[in-house]
């Protein structure tokens, strides 16, 4: 962990006033958690826009499991990329919907185009993709 460093920001009242609002809707510590956390995330957006950072992600997908063929396409992308795919969480929603929760590792890119392979299939009803750096 790296040597805390403390600096300035100067905002408008009406601006930090809504920051406070959101720091405690958020429930952060503090509005240097709030920061250090905003940071971070936009820091992550740049990673996923030049595709090649290693980042860590989950992505989720809830489905229609007697969709003719799903299952074996979903099966069949995750046996294809085990070099990305960490770990698998499936659970049974209703008689017909399932969700399962995808663990990722690797390249942005690469995590990106499997996320829009998954989210493409028929019966796939939502999919969500979330990334974060794998490095703090």
């Amino acid at each position: 962990m790296s040597e805390i460093v403390r600096f300035s920001v100067s905002v408008e009242d009406d601006l930090l006033g809504q920051f406070d609002r959101y720091c405690k809707q958020e429930q952060f510590a503090t509005r240097s958690e709030a920061v250090r956390q905003l940071i971070r995330d936009r820091l992550t957006q740049r990673a996923w826009a030049s595709g090649s950072h290693e980042v860590a992600g989950t992505l989720t997908l809830v489905y229609d499991h007697h969709r003719p063929q799903l299952r074996d396409h979903l099966m069949n992308l995750q046996h294809d990329n085990t070099d990305l795919i960490i770990s698998v969480l499936h659970a049974h929603l209703a008689h017909d919907l399932c969700l399962e929760v995808i663990v990722l590792r690797g390249p942005a890119d690469q995590l990106q185009t499997i996320a829009a392979q998954l989210r493409g299939l028929k019966g796939i009803f939502k999919g969500e993709l979330v990334m974060a750096a794998a490095d703090p």
